[in-house]
This record gives structure tokens, sequence and C-alpha cells, in this order.
């Protein structure tokens, strides 16, 4: 921890519009494009839509305004936060929080094209894998995304077929398999 206070992500909360089962709220941190993250709450974990203030703290390498696990941010956080703080940009990220302490992070790759499709990602830190929080934050990110009007379809592009982790994830939570090639697969999800 740094020397300085660190305040933690809210902790789940109760709120009026359940879906699932995840609960949305309706505060929001940061608004991209035609989406306005939400608060995501699963049975484990708090989806906390990134601040801006946080977004670029954590970019200059600063992560005292959180109280984050040793493994994170992990590979691809910062490619993530530098895609969502672009001026223009439509990428969406949420912080993944166990008990508010930050565990990983997830998101869109991107917004919603012509088709209505979105492409997601998303990683947890090392020490937190192995314990089916990647099958909640996906299920439960794919279901909000899924509940808004513009989106028709949620993508997981180009993940390596030996990442059976990530890929059991993606089944769990409904994606179907579309292709493998090359060593990689691509799930997508459409709404009901």
């Amino acid at each position: 921890m740094s020397a300085r206070t660190q305040r933690s992500l809210p902790k789940r909360s109760p709120c009026a519009t359940r879906f699932s089962n995840c609960t949305l709220h309706s505060r929001s941190k940061l608004a991209i494009g035609v989406l306005l993250p939400k608060t995501i709450t699963t049975p484990r974990l708090v989806l906390a839509p990134l601040a801006s203030e946080v977004a670029h703290s954590v970019l200059d390498a600063d992560t005292s305004l959180i109280v984050k696990a040793a493994g994170w941010p992990h590979d691809d956080t910062l490619d993530a936060i530098g895609m969502a703080t672009v001026i223009g940009g439509s990428s969406l990220v949420w912080l993944v929080t166990l008990d508010g302490v930050v565990i990983g992070d997830c998101g869109s790759v991107g917004g919603i094209d012509a088709r209505g499709t979105i492409e997601i990602g998303y990683g947890v830190a090392a020490e937190h894998r192995g314990r089916g929080f990647g099958n909640e934050l996906v299920a439960a990110l794919s279901y909000w995304l899924l509940a808004q009007a513009q989106v028709d379809e949620v993508v997981a592009r180009d993940v390596r077929a030996e990442n059976v982790a990530s890929r059991r994830a993606l089944e769990n939570a409904g994606f179907d398999l579309e292709r493998e090639q090359d060593g990689l697969t691509w799930y997508t999800r459409r709404r009901p």
C-alpha cells in the first residue's frame, strides 16, 4: 500500500433494478459513446465503472487511489485503460472488485458497430484465477450489455485456443464458439 490514504471502491449495496443474478446501479463514473456504464454487482463481485481520475492515475503508474490485488494491473490493463481515455474513444472499462479490492478489469474493445455488435475483454489478477470470478464477471458484463437497446450481440475475438479458463468462462456465460483458426477462437452471444 502507498503512504497515501487509499480509498476502496464501493461494496455491494441495495438498489431497485435487478437483472438475473446481478444488480445494476444508476450511479455512473465515466460515460463513453452512447452507452452509460453502470455499476454491476454479482453475488461476490462489484464491476465499478472506471473513474477518469483513477484511469489517468493508473496510466501514470500511480495506483494509490485504489486498493488493489498484488497481480493487478495485469498485462492488458494499461492498453484497455488507454483506449478508454482517448478523446473520442468508445471503449468502456469496469474495475472488478472483491470486497472493495480491485482484482481485475473488464470492458469493451471499442464501441458498438453498425450491426449492434460490441466486443468484450477481461482479465483477473493471477492470484484470483481459478475461483470462478471470470465466469461471474463475463456473465454479468455480457448480460448488462445485451440489456442495452443498442446491443444485439456481444463477441470475444482472438481468444487463445489454449486459454481454457477464458474459453470456459465465455461458454458458461452462454457464448457460442463461432470459429477456431491458427490457435485463436471467436465467440459470440446474441440477444435472446
